[in-house]
């Protein structure tokens, strides 16, 4: 158990812009809604959260030179992490732009990231990341890496835990390279049928079944609203998450999950007391419901124990 555990994050703090439809979504039309933008990005998402129950956090991220790395920035300062980020004067800043349904789903995304492409390998070669890498107790990176760079991270950071978020299935297959390294990642349905090599029409079994297959020795897998999924050495099992009192946006709340699931295990939780935390805080985020102390109880309260997969 570490009393006051360090992580060091590489990835992604970029802009999100989720523009909200009031209604029905009618495809190839203009629909009427709301735009919100803010300061997200799967790691930086994950972090935040991580922060909030204890864990002292750096990021390495790379941003443009422009109004919106600026606000990025801002945002890293007012989450508590330390910034090790590298600015491109010439660029800029990634962004990710959503289309979200009136129940919070998502219906489209568009992901500007060339940024993360062109920058990120060469910032993990700096004296400053492996230094960081050195005194940190784990390392959290995302899929917006290339695999050439999240290899890189792998061998840096030998000895240490390492988390990876999947951020998506046309980028989970990045993390195929460095699965036999990981401590865990975290990934929905879709992502995991990617990585495990599964058919859509594949069970619970057979997903973390595919998943070992392929190297991974730890893994938490979301479905929505459905019963989270958790495996590890002592087996496989699920968490039924509560129903919500309310519903504002479902983005962000795997995230979110990560990174209070992550945060536990290093308080030395075992995964199936970590996740249950991972479900209390993903519960919070949907709801937009303000973090303290009391309402993080509140809702951790609400989950029930996990169940063992027979």
């Amino acid at each position: 158990m570490m009393n006051s555990p360090t992580i060091l994050a590489v990835g992604g703090a970029y802009i999100e812009r989720r523009g909200r439809v009031a209604g029905a979504f009618v495809p190839a039309a203009s629909n009427p809604g709301t735009m919100r933008e803010h300061v997200g990005g799967a790691v930086f998402n994950a972090l935040r959260w991580a922060v909030r129950r204890g864990v002292s956090a750096s990021l390495l991220s790379v941003r443009g030179g422009d109004a919106l790395g600026d606000t990025v920035l801002r945002a890293v300062a007012e989450a508590g992490i330390a910034d090790l980020s590298a600015v491109f004067l010439d660029r800029a800043t990634p962004s990710h732009t959503m289309l979200i349904d009136s129940d919070g789903g998502l219906i489209a995304g568009l992901a500007d990231m060339v940024l993360y492409e062109l920058a990120l390998p060469k910032q993990i070669r700096r004296a400053k990341v492996r230094e960081a890498i050195g005194s940190a107790d784990a390392v959290l990176c995302d899929a917006n890496l290339p695999s050439s760079a999240l290899e890189r991270l792998a061998v840096l950071a030998a000895g240490k835990p390492v988390f990876a978020l999947a951020v998506s299935p046309s980028k989970a297959t990045r993390l195929t390279p460095v699965l036999d390294r990981l401590a865990m990642a975290f990934m929905n349905w879709r992502e995991a049928g990617v990585l495990a090599g599964t058919d859509i029409d594949a069970d619970d079994q057979g997903v973390i079944d595919g998943l070992r297959r392929a190297g991974l020795k730890s893994g938490v897998i979301t479905a929505g609203d459905g019963p989270v999924l958790g495996f590890d050495e002592l087996g496989a099992f699920s968490i039924s998450p509560p129903p919500l009192q309310k519903r504002t946006d479902a983005a962000g709340a795997g995230d979110a999950l990560a990174g209070a699931t992550i945060a536990a295990l290093l308080r030395g939780l075992t995964l199936r007391a970590a996740l249950r935390e991972g479900i209390a805080a993903a519960a919070l985020a949907v709801e937009s419901a303000a973090f303290t102390s009391a309402s993080f109880a509140e809702a951790l309260a609400l989950v029930p124990e996990a169940r063992e997969l027979a």
